[in-house]
């Protein structure tokens, strides 16, 4: 999962989204039950609707180690995982990323994110939370937003190198390796 953690501010209120909870509820909630999130894996395909190419975010992580991600975040009350997609391509993408979601998303896999390690592949030290995870084709430019330093286009092979999924943290290598494999990528 890729939300930037903050310690909630009691004292502190500031205007939101409508649905979006403040740090305080978001903590409390994270505490009490599973929160549900949408992971994307962008790719690019060829004419013929290949997986040519696979972007990979970096981030920082609160203690300051560089990581590989993938798109990720949270689907908000009353919104569609169609629409939480979109959002997140958009936040970490940019505007004129040009995502094609099918018309009824179907995801390659679910993963469950415990904060408890080993538990599943999966691990998340904020929150117990279940995700769809979905192979997402963009066709427009991309560029990094928000808190993503950097993004690389690499080679199906490239991606799910060795080097490149030790980069990756909670799980997410294994969830990039299993969309190569949905896609018939892997090596």
């Amino acid at each position: 999962m890729t939300d930037t953690f903050e310690l909630p501010d009691p004292d502190r209120e500031t205007p939101r989204p409508s649905g979006w909870l403040s740090p305080h509820e978001i903590a409390r909630v994270r505490a009490a039950v599973p929160l549900l999130y949408v992971d994307a894996v962008p790719v690019r395909v060829d004419d013929s609707g290949d997986v040519v190419a696979v972007g990979l975010l970096l981030r920082a992580t609160p203690e300051g180690v560089m990581s590989r991600a993938l798109v990720s975040g949270r689907v908000m009350y009353h919104e569609r995982v169609r629409d939480a997609l979109l959002r997140h391509i958009e936040k970490d993408l940019g505007p004129v990323a040009l995502p094609q979601i099918p018309s009824s998303p179907q995801p390659f896999t679910v993963a469950e994110y415990f904060p408890t390690p080993g538990v599943t592949p999966y691990h998340d030290p904020r929150q117990h939370a279940v995700s769809l995870a979905y192979v997402v084709p963009v066709s427009g430019d991309c560029r990094p937003q928000q808190d993503s330093l950097d993004l690389a286009w690499l080679t199906p092979e490239e991606a799910v190198s060795r080097p490149v999924l030790g980069e990756m943290n909670g799980g997410q290598g294994l969830l990039l390796r299993q969309a190569m494999a949905y896609v018939g990528r892997l090596p």
